[in-house]
């Protein structure tokens, strides 16, 4: 999509995936084009021979027809990493604003967030929003003092946020091969 009210999706365009692959001031390398599909969305597999190593790489998908893009990250961390989950919605925020004023923080959050990082964990954060509001939970986030971590959001608009959480944490603990 073209913007956070933008319902129109990309289908059927090639997108380039390109990595940082040195950080922070390394090259793009030119990784992989996939095509979308009806939804929008696009998926990309990392050829063995360019597996990255443990880091956390700046990506950047662009659209071939008008070099539009979008820019994310991918983290890789070592097999075994300890991590910690916190969901933002209901927990972290005592109340829920999508599109209105600044949800406020639950008194607390933040220090709970801050000694589990202190003890070593990984952060993520589990959101049942929508990925089109990743600009804006993000800086949520960082405006509150949350530590930084992995976000993950659902696909899309979906009517179910507890299972996608629940299928989240299901893929997180999942043993894969590679």
């Amino acid at each position: 999509m073209y913007g956070p009210l933008d319902m129109v999706t990309l289908a059927g365009e090639k997108i380039d995936l390109h990595i940082m692959t040195q950080p922070p001031s390394g090259e793009w390398v030119y990784f992989n084009t996939q095509v979308t599909q009806s939804s929008g969305r696009v998926s990309f597999n990392i050829a063995e021979d360019k597996r990255l190593g443990i880091g956390v790489y700046p990506v950047k998908m662009v659209v071939r027809g008008d070099h539009t893009f979008a820019d994310s990250y991918l983290t890789v961390v070592p097999r075994g990493t300890e991590f910690v989950v916190f969901s933002i919605d209901g927990s972290f925020a005592a109340s829920v604003s999508i599109m209105g004023s600044d949800p406020k923080v639950r008194a607390g959050a933040v220090d709970v967030v801050r000694h589990w990082q202190d003890l070593g964990y990984l952060i993520i954060y589990v959101t049942g929003r929508p990925d089109m509001q990743k600009q804006r939970v993000v800086a949520w986030l960082s405006q509150h003092n949350f530590p930084h971590g992995i976000v993950s959001f659902c696909d899309g608009l979906v009517h179910d946020p507890l299972r996608h959480k629940a299928n989240f944490l299901k893929t997180l603990t999942e043993v894969r091969g590679g």
